[in-house]
């Protein structure tokens, strides 16, 4: 995938980070599941879709098999991962792979549609078409972006090793889009939390880095590995990275 307003242009591909995606993305502390919750996403008799869902975390985390679940990405290989998590647990969750833009699915479906860390990379104009004709009336439609605190030491070292083997690759600090009036009646709420991490587990959510493996050749990738596995070492084994949670609540009317 190429989008000019990432990465100077360069191309990126999240199908290769599916398997770190997978195991080391599942961070949402439980706040975000208790708001959404708290909306009355995934609630008995209701219909949800989570688009650019990933390997599917936001519909694995509130799975309830009183409601019908649907999640789509682009990323056919992102699905693969979502689509066997499923079947291992036994949950009825609908994975397609489909651009958010253009998904197939009918109109007046959803009850709630969310997308989390992933909004700003779709096109603005066509979303707010396809939402709107896509959720009942009334429905409504949620935007999550989990964010690193970037003044955090840990972070900061581990996000400048990035930079140095992949000069490209800029942070995207998305959390702007939080503020989109994308519909009427925006809700924004900011929610800073610890998230802990071991060495291991912060090696791999930086492996699932779009700068990482989506955009790395294999050598700079080895290298910059090595690297930040040496400066983990100058850690305690376990530790928490601050971050900070935005999500954006739309109700259409």
């Amino acid at each position: 995938m190429k989008l000019k307003n990432v990465d100077k242009g360069n191309a990126f591909d999240w199908g290769l980070t599916s398997a770190e995606y997978a195991r080391f993305r599942d961070i949402y502390p439980p706040v975000l599941y208790e708001k959404l919750r708290g909306f009355g996403v995934a609630a008995d008799g209701t219909s949800w879709l989570d688009i650019g869902t990933g390997t599917g975390i936001l519909p694995q985390n509130l799975y309830n098999e009183n409601a019908r679940i649907f999640g789509a990405d682009i990323s056919e290989k992102q699905i693969e991962f979502a689509q066997k998590t499923a079947a291992e647990n036994g949950w009825n969750i609908e994975y397609i792979a489909a651009p958010a833009e253009h998904t197939g699915l009918p109109d007046n479906a959803f009850d709630f549609i969310t997308a989390a860390q992933c909004f700003w990379y779709f096109d603005r104009e066509i979303m707010r078409s396809e939402i709107r004709r896509m959720l009942k009336p009334e429905g409504v439609f949620v935007k999550v972006y989990l964010d690193f605190v970037y003044d955090d030491e840990i972070t900061a070292k581990s996000l400048a090793l990035v930079k140095r083997f992949n000069p490209e690759w800029e942070p995207a600090q998305s959390y702007r889009d939080m503020f989109d009036d994308l519909f009427a009646g925006r809700q924004t709420e900011i929610l800073d939390c610890e998230i802990p991490f071991t060495r291991e587990n912060w090696h791999g959510r930086m492996c699932a880095c779009r700068g990482t493996l989506a955009s790395m050749n294999g050598e700079a990738f080895e290298k910059w590995s090595a690297a930040h596995k040496q400066m983990l070492s100058e850690f305690p084994k376990e530790f928490t990275v601050k971050h900070r949670l935005y999500i954006t609540y739309f109700k259409l009317d």
